[in-house]
């Protein structure tokens, strides 16, 4: 069960999450755009 969530965690926040610091990246940290 433990590498399932894992899966499901990488991939929801490979997707939202990249989203999310794009947002971030482009209003306050422009640095965090390039370990995105």
């Amino acid at each position: 069960m433990a590498s399932s969530k894992t899966r499901l965690g990488i991939n929801g926040f490979g997707r939202i999450g990249r989203l999310i610091l794009r947002g971030i990246a482009d209003g306050d940290y422009p640095d965090m755009d390039v370990v995105a």
